[in-house]
C-alpha cells in the first residue's frame, strides 16, 4: 500500500490551520506520500471521518480564516482504550505518521499516540501564543491585528463620548495578547493573569489622565482577568468617567490571516512532514530565536513559557 500522512486539527480553530493543512499536503505529495485530511480532529479519527487530500483540494485556502477540515475536542481521547482505536485506524490507512495542528491540548493526543506506535507532529496553532515551547503560534498575529482594528473602531465612539472602553480579549491563562494590543492601541491599561493590579492605582492614573486632557479611556483585560462588566461598573462610580464593557469573544479567531501566520504555517508544515519522512514522531514543531526546530513532546508540555516583564514595563510607563 501507499504510505499515507494524516493531518488534522484540534481545539480552538485559529487563522493560519488552512495554510499549515496546505503546506503539510503539499509537501508530503511531493515526496510521494498520499495525504488524509482527518475531519473534526480525533474525533474523526476514531469515527474514519477522513477524506483524501490532493493538490487541488488545498488550493485556494491558504487565505481563509478557519479550518476546511473542521475541528472539535475529543474527551473520549484521554482514555487508552479510545487511543488503541485510534491507532487501528491508522494502521489500516497505512499511516507513516499523523500531523496535529492544536494546542497543548492537542499535544497530549499526540504523545499517546506516539506512544501507541504511530509517529506524531504537533505544529503550535492557537492564537492565544501560549504553546510553553515556541516563541509564536500559528494564528496570534492574526488576532491581535483583529483586536486592534476593533479597537481602533471603539475608540471613535469613545472619544465621541468621553468614555472609557474597557475591552476584553482571548487568553485565558496567557496575557500576551492584552499586552500586545495593549501597547498597540495606546491603552492606559493592560490587565493580564501573569500581574495582579491595584484597582485603586488604575483609577488613580484614570483620574490623573483627566486632568491633564485626556477625553478617552481604553482599558485591555485579557479573559483570565475576568470580571470586565464589573470592573467597568467600578471604574465609573470611582471616576465619574462614563464606562462601558466590550467583550470582544471569538470575533478573534475568526478572518484570513496575515502575511506571517502564512508564511510561518507554511514552514512549520513543511518541517513536520520532513520529520515524519525520516520516522521521527512524539516532536512538536516550534520557533525558537526565529527559526524553526522541533522538540520532543512531553519536554514541550513540561516547559514554562516566559511571560515578557520588560514589555509590560514599557506597556506602563508609557501609558498615560
Amino acid at each position: 500500500m501507499e504510505k499515507t500522512i494524516g493531518v488534522l486539527t484540534s481545539g480552538g480553530d485559529a487563522p493560519g490551520m488552512n495554510a499549515a493543512v496546505r503546506a503539510v499536503t503539499r509537501t508530503a505529495l511531493q515526496k510521494g506520500f498520499k495525504v488524509i485530511g482527518i475531519r473534526r480532529g480525533y474525533n474523526g479519527l476514531l469515527n474514519g471521518d477522513m477524506v483524501e487530500l490532493k493538490a487541488r483540494n488545498v488550493s485556494n485556502i491558504i487565505q481563509r480564516g478557519g479550518t476546511e477540515i473542521f475541528t472539535a475536542r475529543c474527551k473520549e481521547f484521554k482514555d487508552w482504550e479510545y487511543v488503541l482505536k485510534a491507532k487501528e485506524v491508522c494502521e489500516k490507512a497505512n499511516m507513516a505518521g499523523v500531523v496535529v495542528i492544536g494546542g497543548d491540548g492537542s499535544f497530549r493526543g499526540a504523545a499517546d499516540l506516539s506512544k501507541a506506535g504511530i509517529p506524531c507532529v504537533g505544529i503550535p496553532g492557537t492564537i492565544d501564543n501560549d504553546i510553553q515551547c515556541s516563541e509564536y503560534t500559528i494564528g496570534y498575529d492574526t488576532a491581535m491585528n483583529t483586536v486592534m482594528e476593533l479597537v481602533d473602531k471603539l475608540r471613535d465612539t469613545s472619544h465621541s463620548h468621553e468614555r472609557c472602553a474597557v475591552v476584553e480579549v482571548m487568553g485565558r491563562g496567557a496575557g500576551h495578547i492584552a499586552l500586545n494590543t495593549g501597547i498597540a492601541v495606546g491603552a492606559i491599561a493592560a490587565l493580564v493573569p501573569e500581574v495582579p493590579y491595584d484597582f485603586n492605582e488604575l483609577v488613580a492614573k484614570i483620574k490623573r489622565g483627566r486632568e491633564t486632557g485626556k477625553e478617552q479611556f481604553i482599558i485591555i483585560v485579557a479573559e483570565g482577568v475576568g470580571g470586565t462588566e464589573e470592573l467597568a461598573k467600578r471604574i465609573q462610580e470611582s471616576t465619574g468617567i462614563e464606562s462601558r464593557a466590550t467583550i470582544l469573544g471569538h470575533v478573534q479567531r475568526g478572518g484570513s490571516p496575515t502575511v506571517r501566520d502564512r508564511v510561518m504555517a507554511s514552514e512549520m508544515g513543511y518541517y513536520a512532514v520532513e520529520l515524519l519522512e525520516k520516522g521521527i514522531g512524539n516532536r512538536v514543531v516550534g520557533v525558537k530565536n526565529g527559526k524553526v526546530y522541533d522538540v520532543d513532546i512531553q519536554e514541550a508540555l513540561s516547559m514554562k513559557k516566559p511571560f515578557d516583564e520588560r514589555l509590560y514595563k514599557i506597556a506602563n510607563n508609557i501609558s498615560f
